[in-house]
């Protein structure tokens, strides 16, 4: 299978959404002053970018754009707080690709006017204005006066109704870039998957993750839920799951417990006060927590990994943060070793791939984590709705 860089390696002329605006089919972009909406929300370790995945699937678009003697305007967030800053990304983004650094939207006019033709800059953490996020209108206005045109690149972000992603589409002609549409095609691919198939459901929060279990049991062969899902479903039969992580969900009288398409591991990784040891799912006491996936299970899963054609794989089967990682590495190299078309999203779920250099090996590495939940739960997204009410013609 191959990188997933390479697949821009050749440019295409139509869009790889197949039905969506695409940036590649503007004409005459010299010297058009363009808004690109890209992800940029990395994980920063040390005041540097630890993981750059995001940032490398932004690339083709600014390249794109820069070679058509466009005028681009990077703009994204990071973070949850206000005062986080984009600089690093600058940082790291610049030793990539030539683009200068922009500052905050108050200087931002002054700059974009300064602009040559061919040449990028990246603003400020749109985050630190508190109308980003709460889709304020004046700020989608104050964005889109920067420019003439608006691309979207940023699938991650486009669940959000936030004011880069709904609101500017609403003032400017708009499209999609490069790595936005890829992540549409192959998303799209995954909801119609060739059979026998398995989609892999890990991380946490089962309420939100409720909609996309009960759609996809109709879908796919078999849903296997790891992580700290599956500790919902042990809940739900009375199992003892002692300190665990669990959701604020009852499962007990949902249907999808006994559901014979829908399987959790049998034997799992606790940990107490004396340290980690493999138990089987009955056998977890009160003072123990559940952290990763066990053996047995990991050996069932391969087999099913094995015999799939289409794999679908969201959130890790441990504990990242407290470092139980083994679960998830291995049933990445087990999908590495398989024949099936590979679907993979969630932060810590692509870092272990990329840990393991196994990236070559898998169909598709989606940057999203929630907003590939929604896409596949309903099929579309906020920032695909805007864009389609203002396209370009």
């Amino acid at each position: 299978m191959r990188n997933l860089l390479s697949w821009f390696v050749g440019r295409p002329t139509q869009t790889a959404g197949g039905d969506l605006p695409a940036v590649r089919q503007l004409n005459d972009l010299k010297g058009k002053r363009v808004l690109l909406r890209a992800s940029l929300n990395v994980p920063i370790e040390n005041g540097k970018v630890a993981e750059t995945f995001r940032l490398e699937q932004a690339l083709p678009t600014i390249d794109f754009l820069k070679e058509q003697g466009a005028k681009v305007i990077v703009i994204g967030h990071i973070g949850r707080e206000p005062e986080e800053s984009l600089e690093p990304v600058h940082k790291a983004l610049s030793k990539m690709t030539e683009i200068a650094w922009g500052g905050g939207l108050k200087e931002a006019a002054a700059v974009v006017s300064a602009l040559r033709d061919g040449e990028a800059i990246l603003l400020e953490n749109l985050r630190q204005d508190a109308r980003e996020s709460a889709g304020d209108e004046s700020l989608a206005k104050e964005l889109a006066a920067l420019a003439d045109i608006y691309v979207n690149d940023a699938f991650s972000d486009s669940h959000r109704e936030h004011a880069s992603i709904t609101g500017v589409p609403m003032y400017l002609p708009s499209c999609f870039g490069d790595g936005f549409l890829r992540e549409y095609k192959e998303l799209k691919k995954a909801m119609k998957p060739e059979h026998p198939s398995l989609f892999i459901l890990g991380g946490a929060k089962f309420e939100t993750k409720m909609p996309l279990v009960e759609r996809y049991t109709a879908i796919y062969d078999v849903i296997y839920v790891g992580g700290a899902l599956a500790n919902d479903i042990y809940k739900a039969k009375g199992y003892e799951v002692g300190t665990s992580l669990v959701s604020d969900i009852d499962l007990s009288k949902n249907t999808i417990i006994e559901d014979p398409k829908i399987m959790v591991p049998g034997d799992v990784v606790v940990e107490d006060g004396d340290g980690k040891k493999e138990v089987g799912i009955r056998a977890i006491l009160p003072d123990e927590s559940i952290l990763d996936i066990g053996p047995v299970s990991l050996k069932e899963l391969d087999a099913l990994v094995s015999e799939a054609k289409t794999i679908l794989w969201n959130g890790p089967l441990g504990n990242f943060e407290k470092g139980f990682s083994m679960g998830t590495e291995m049933l990445a190299q087990s999908i590495a070793r398989s024949n099936a078309f590979s679907v993979v999203g969630g932060g810590d779920t692509i870092a272990a791939i990329r840990s393991l250099g196994l990236t070559d090996r898998f169909g598709f590495m989606s940057t999203a984590g929630g907003a590939m939940l929604v896409f596949l739960e309903t099929g579309t997204l906020s920032g695909i709705e805007a864009v389609l009410k203002n396209p370009i013609k």
